[in-house]
């Protein structure tokens, strides 16, 4: 298993618990496909430098995980079609 670290900032319209749920949501989606997930950092609600699709401010989260790559290929599929999901980013921290 390879190691990764995803952000993903999330819609600012949603209640703080209902943010930490889908964060959740995440971390299940990777340990039901065999990852782990080895750290979780909630940033909460952060101002934008810039406007992203309307928004000025969004949830951000932070989580390390280790997971095989076909796994990272599903999460990167499912947070593209997710509504609440402004965006992700999902990079290899050792390389």
């Amino acid at each position: 298993m390879r190691s990764y670290e995803l952000m993903t900032i999330h819609r600012p319209e949603l209640a703080e618990s209902d943010y930490q749920k889908l964060v959740e949501q995440t971390e299940e989606f990777l340990r039901s496909r065999g990852g782990t997930v080895d750290k979780r950092d909630l940033w909460g609600k952060r101002r934008f430098a810039y406007e992203i699709n309307h928004l000025h401010e969004g949830y951000y989260s932070v989580l390390n995980f280790h997971a095989e790559p076909d796994v990272v290929d599903d999460l990167d599929r499912v947070l593209s079609l997710a509504d609440l999901v402004v965006r992700h980013k999902i990079i290899r921290p050792d390389e």
